[in-house]
């Protein structure tokens, strides 16, 4: 019999914070800068095209003894059914025996490490001075981008938040969301009274809605852009020196957030080359003949690491190209499961 441990997402909720969280994102980063950790090919199918699909992202970090997947499924008509549009499941497996560790829920986990992955790109890539944030989307993932970038630049001062569809929106957003991240502080640091109180202060900033892009874009020291859009948002005539851009939004072929053309003009890191080059923000200029995949300075492993530069000047425009990779998820999702079985949380079954 082979014991291992299923975790819901209101467990997963209690256990993670998005500090921890971080640091199992640079780790894995890091794991795959030093060749312990490798990634297998995505696996993508449409059961009815622009209406449901699914992709497998899945890989194997010896420098954990895990290997493992992430299953997400979208099917557009499930609201119908009182359903979620998004499903998701991670699975850990022991990479010394083949024995499962645990089945978890994936939703929360995708939004943790998206949103870390979001903080990391501004904490080694943005001016360390930066005070204003622009976050492109008003979607699901918007606050965790927010609380991972509040908490690795501690001088932001101004959030602008842009919705492409509708201002009302991003007025909508703006009242809502300082309440929102306070109440993710205090139920991720619930007990942790020093991180509780650190994190709490640099939410009581000025959240902006934004109905002019152009000019917001131009003040803007971050931009942080997580949509599913398959336009160019964010122009680059509107970029101005100094800037960093993350884009999280483009981990499928077609999607794309930002004017192509800045990828000439930039300093580039992505987290994985083969993704980024063939499904995330980098595809169109590739396929444009803008520029070839050497336009790309290096994976951000190597400049956590220490291995490569990130920002060399102040006036450098720098751009992290994030399209999520499986080992994000499986780190993340073994820290829950070591937290889980240290508090006994979630159920244990056999096979």
């Amino acid at each position: 019999m082979l014991p291992f441990r299923v975790i819901n997402q209101k467990t997963i909720e209690q256990i993670l914070d998005m500090a921890r969280v971080i640091e199992k994102v640079e780790q894995a980063y890091t794991l795959k800068a030093q060749k312990e950790a490798t990634l297998f090919p995505m696996v993508f199918h449409e059961f009815e095209p622009g209406k449901a699909d699914m992709d497998i992202k899945s890989g194997h970090l010896t420098g954990a003894n895990i290997f493992g997947l992430k299953v997400v499924s979208w099917f557009g008509e499930n609201t119908e059914k009182n359903l979620p549009q998004l499903i998701g499941t991670v699975m850990v497996l022991d990479s010394r025996t083949g024995a499962p560790r645990g089945i978890l829920s994936g939703e929360h986990i995708t939004c943790m490490r998206t949103g870390a992955a979001g903080g990391i790109g501004a904490k080694y890539l943005a001016r360390p001075e930066s005070e204003h944030l622009l976050l492109v989307g008003t979607g699901h993932q918007a606050p965790f981008q927010i609380l991972a970038t509040l908490t690795t630049m501690e001088n932001v001062k101004k959030v602008s938040v842009y919705n492409a569809r509708s201002y009302e929106r991003a007025q909508a957003f703006c009242e809502k969301i300082q309440e929102k991240l306070l109440q993710m502080v205090a139920d991720q640091y619930s007990g942790q009274d020093e991180l509780r109180e650190t994190y709490t202060k640099r939410c009581q900033i000025e959240f902006v809605p934004v109905e002019n892009i152009e000019q917001t874009t131009k003040e803007a020291d971050i931009i942080i852009t997580a949509t599913s859009a398959r336009q160019p948002l964010i122009k680059r005539e509107w970029v101005q020196p100094g800037t960093h851009i993350t884009c999280v939004g483009a981990d499928m072929e077609g999607k794309q957030e930002i004017d192509e053309r800045l990828f000439a003009e930039a300093r580039v890191f992505v987290d994985d080359v083969t993704q980024s080059v063939s499904v995330g923000e980098l595809e169109t200029a590739i396929k444009k003949g803008i520029v070839t995949p050497d336009v790309i300075v290096a994976e951000i492993g190597e400049v956590i690491l220490g291995r490569v530069p990130g920002r060399q000047s102040a006036e450098e425009i720098t751009i992290f190209d994030s399209t999520g990779i499986a080992i994000q998820d499986l780190l993340t999702a073994n820290l829950v499961l070591d937290e889980a079985e240290k508090l006994g949380a979630g159920t244990v079954v056999e096979i």
